[in-house]
């Protein structure tokens, strides 16, 4: 069984090298074999454990929900049966002290639960750098400037170009020119000043957005996973702007391309205990710090994925920026899947034999993002699903964990699945099946980290997506590349561009890295966004998007 189940992950596609130039076999054509791992059918194998943790908080709020309508329908038939002199009579006939007194814990007890409410977060705008136009590359002179480097042999920079032109990226994204120097780029002055360029720029732009002055701030919270100086970066902003000295700051390193969620978490949290503040989240990633000048191929991918990009985000927990905020954050679910050990070295920062530094892609990353994918799915699910779809989603789950019948068909179907080396089984019951809940019901917008062309593919056949609801995240891939932390936030944009988001709409926010970590933000729309602001990253360009890929 466990054979059949890794069997269905793999496939296999014939690749044609070309001629052989050398050897005993020069003018013969060749060809390898491929085995690809694909992400699994997540959604089909939910863990229990994890679907306990999502209902359990949904029973904690329905706990609520069903005892006040029962107190409010026993109390209104109680008093409806009365007539009015009757209910004063019933009132002057207690003591008035003890009808003071009640009234009093009535009153204390709604003042302490609206107290101890968690404030609400707004976001307020948001800004995406865009570099200049001098810094945009096409894929044919991404592999020029590799070549012009001197650092990567003809077989190397074949792997490069195949896999750029299956990875769903195209001809305008930005990388940093010190790639193509044959001298050592990952130097703390040369990541330093890409580290200016991006967050200035996005900051300038949040700030002038906003309107909102530096000292104004009271949270910052900068994360970057590979480039991490000392005084950080976090210092490096507040040097910069002049920033008051009691600020809250923090720097987050070494956590993935899934850290700018985790960092809005860590905002929240901080605006939670400060009221009346400002926060500020700006997530980023150092192309040419973290560029590879090796030619072992696991860890020459990177390269070709990661673009230049910045993201600066300004949230609020003021109830008079309620008028003007875009988005109220709704919720928050993490996942980290660090103590399985395939996970935690999925994505491995190491040198190789030569002793050049670099990121080491594993193999396994597709299964083990898939089951990151599918915790943190599943967990997020009762929160935001209509109840329509929980019951149905919960009612499949007591068919398939209590029914007799599904688990004798589950196992007859996984045995005969194993003896026909993986063949579909047409006997499978209705009962062991798993309820696929309709995500769309959930939210208007998504926003999946645009990974690679390959994993939103995935995405979209397993959530059962349509293409228009996978577009953002596509043309962001397609535009930008993948700009780590902060593609969300150029995905968010997208839908901005095309006037799509509308009061009330909810924005799902999904993103994936190293460690391994998913995680998810859910946001609403407080208002329709009328029009791109004029540094918008796609005002100039979002009448020629969507484009076929």
């Amino acid at each position: 069984m466990g054979s059949s189940n890794e069997q269905d992950l793999l496939s296999t596609e014939i690749v044609n090298r070309g001629i052989e130039p050398s050897g005993p076999n020069a003018g013969s054509p060749t060809f390898s074999v491929r085995v690809r791992r694909r992400l699994p059918d997540f959604l089909q194998s939910v863990n229990l454990k994890y679907e306990k943790l999502g209902y359990h908080y949904l029973i904690n709020h329905a706990v609520y929900l069903a005892t006040i309508p029962v107190l409010v329908l026993v109390f209104g038939a109680e008093v409806g049966s009365l007539s009015r002199d009757e209910i004063w009579k019933k009132l002057w006939d207690y003591n008035i002290a003890t009808v003071v007194g009640f009234f009093s814990v009535f009153v204390l007890t709604v003042c302490v639960y609206f107290m101890s409410r968690p404030r609400s977060v707004y976001l307020i705008d948001f800004a995406c750098y865009k570099p200049s136009d001098e810094l945009k590359v096409t894929r044919e002179e991404f592999i020029d400037l590799a070549r012009k480097s001197g650092n990567f042999d003809e077989e190397t920079l074949g792997f490069k170009k195949r896999f750029l032109q299956a990875s769903g990226i195209g001809d305008e994204t930005y990388v940093p020119r010190s790639i193509s120097s044959s001298e050592n780029t990952t130097t703390m002055k040369e990541g330093r000043e890409e580290a200016s360029m991006v967050i200035f720029g996005a900051l300038d732009e949040l700030f002038e957005k906003t309107r909102v002055k530096p000292k104004d701030v009271g949270v910052l919270v900068v994360n970057c996973s590979i480039f991490n100086p000392t005084p950080s970066l976090s210092a490096m902003v507040i040097n910069h702007y002049k920033m008051r000295g009691n600020i809250l700051s923090y720097n987050l390193g070494g956590m993935g391309c899934s850290a700018g969620i985790i960092a809005l978490d860590l905002a929240r949290d901080m605006l939670q205990s400060n009221p009346n503040s400002y926060a500020v989240v700006v997530s980023t990633e150092m192309v040419g710090y973290n560029w590879y000048v090796g030619r072992d191929k696991s860890m020459v991918i990177p390269n070709c994925f990661f673009r230049m990009g910045c993201s600066a985000v300004m949230l609020s927990n003021r109830r008079r920026d309620f008028r003007h905020a875009k988005y109220r954050l709704e919720h928050i679910v993490r996942t980290h899947k660090a103590a399985d050990d395939r996970s935690f070295r999925s994505v491995y920062q190491e040198e190789d034999e030569q002793g050049f530094k670099g990121l080491k892609i594993s193999r396994d990353l597709m299964e083990v993002g898939g089951e990151a994918l599918k915790t943190n799915i599943t967990t997020l699910g009762p929160l935001v699903l209509p109840f329509s779809e929980q019951l149905l989603f919960f009612a499949a789950l007591l068919r398939r964990t209590f029914s007799p019948a599904a688990k004798t068909k589950t196992v007859t179907s996984s045995s005969t699945t194993s003896k026909t080396n993986g063949a579909k089984s047409s006997s499978s019951s209705d009962l062991s099946k798993q309820y696929i809940p309709d995500y769309k019901l959930a939210f208007e917008h998504f926003c999946f980290h645009a990974a690679s062309k390959a994993v939103l593919d995935e995405l979209q056949k397993n959530l059962g997506l349509s293409e228009e609801n996978m577009e953002a995240s596509r043309m962001t891939l397609q535009r930008f590349g993948n700009t780590s932390s902060s593609g969300i936030w150029y995905e968010l944009a997208y839908l901005e561009a095309k006037e799509s988001v509308r009061r009330g709409d909810r924005v799902w926010q999904i993103a994936f890295g190293s460690g391994f970590k998913c995680n998810s933000v859910v946001w609403k729309a407080m208002r329709k966004v009328k029009k791109p602001a004029r540094n918008n990253p796609w005002v100039d360009c979002i009448s020629r998007y969507p484009v076929a890929l």
